[in-house]
């Protein structure tokens, strides 16, 4: 599908991106950055008070919001300078586009042309484009490992989604990367606390929350990406199913449908070499704060989480919620359990 393009990926999105930045089309906000230790498992967390402002979108649920938020789709025919490209070249299924406020430069997604409800479950083309732009990222002029990508995709109204047209996004790991932080990897790739199994099947990726991981073959086809995936669904499904409550409809997972909408929120993640998901219970959780900051604003220690924490990254806006969890990195742990599902294999 990216056959068509006549420079590599990586320096097309970084030229795209410098030239929409100097003309305003992005806004790029810097942030602060540190590694915390949660569970053993080291944790980005950004503080970026200039994004404090910007509204919190909410997906559309019925017709009638889809109607209204289509003439405001930011993926629906976007500004020429946010635009990458789209392909394939004769009848373009998906389109590539810079985001308009990223905090880590040369953040970019993937749209399908045409609306599709970011609520329904991912499609075999989706999955593939997405393959193809992770690899297609590695390839450049610079040392052999240098560049990677890292995707995730929001899904449902607990998983942090902001727009009800289909996309996943990429962050560039390299540039997500702090110099003399030899701490920090992306939390997909692994650590100390996941790596006793191969992920050759899918398999819990033993964190705070239900996660579940699958190793992926080295050039993947469309149906085994999508093998992966609802292998990946149905045991995030059955995750949520063992919470009782509105989350998920109580379908049996080895009868769920591989099409339409998903039953449950959830965060999905993939690098060139796996994939893993993450059930969602909720998109935010309140979290301890200092006294004093307390009556700054109603939504002071409210913190939201979407799939960058597939990453190992979240970002706080909010000073006080930036020293809370500095100060006291349990207190992430126990949002990130708020969050997710509890795996029901590992339950006492």
């Amino acid at each position: 599908m990216l056959s068509g393009l006549t420079e590599n990926l990586s320096a097309l999105v970084a030229r795209r991106f410098a030239a929409a930045k100097q003309s305003g089309a992005l806004i790029f906000s810097p942030t602060e950055v540190t590694t915390i230790l949660v569970s053993n498992i080291p944790f980005q967390l950004r503080h970026c008070p200039a994004l404090a402002g910007k509204p919190v979108n909410n997906p559309a649920h019925n017709a009638e919001q889809r109607t209204v938020i289509l003439k405001l789709d930011p993926f629906h025919d976007p500004p020429e300078d946010l635009l990458i490209t789209q392909f394939p070249l004769s009848e373009p299924s998906h389109i590539l586009v810079l985001n308009k406020f990223p905090v880590i430069p040369d953040h970019f997604i993937i749209a399908t042309k045409a609306f599709k409800p970011q609520t329904d479950l991912l499609e075999k083309e989706d999955l593939l484009a997405t393959f193809q732009c992770l690899k297609a990222w590695q390839k450049h002029d610079g040392p052999e490992g240098s560049k990677r990508l890292f995707a995730f995709f929001n899904s449902g109204e607990h998983s942090g989604a902001s727009q009800p047209h289909r996309h996943l996004q990429f962050l560039p790991v390299e540039r997500m990367t702090q110099a003399g932080d030899e701490q920090w990897k992306p939390l997909i790739d692994g650590n100390s606390s996941s790596a006793y199994g191969d992920f050759n099947y899918p398999n819990s990726f033993n964190l705070p929350f239900a996660c579940y991981a699958v190793n992926l073959p080295g050039e993947p086809s469309a149906d085994e990406l999508h093998q992966s995936y609802i292998q990946l669904y149905r045991m995030a499904v059955r995750a949520a199913q063992g919470i009782a409550g509105p989350q998920s409809k109580n379908a049996d997972p080895k009868s769920l449908k591989t099409e339409g909408p998903s039953v449950i929120s959830y965060n999905l993640s993939m690098t060139t070499t796996r994939m893993v998901i993450c059930p969602r219970r909720s998109e935010s959780t309140w979290i301890p704060i200092d006294s004093k900051d307390q009556n700054k604003s109603r939504e002071v220690g409210l913190i939201r989480l979407n799939g960058t924490i597939l990453a190992g990254t979240l970002m706080v806006k909010v000073e006080a919620e930036w020293n809370a969890l500095r100060n006291q990195p349990r207190i992430l742990e126990s949002a990130l359990k708020t969050i997710g599902f509890p795996d029901p294999d590992l339950r006492s």
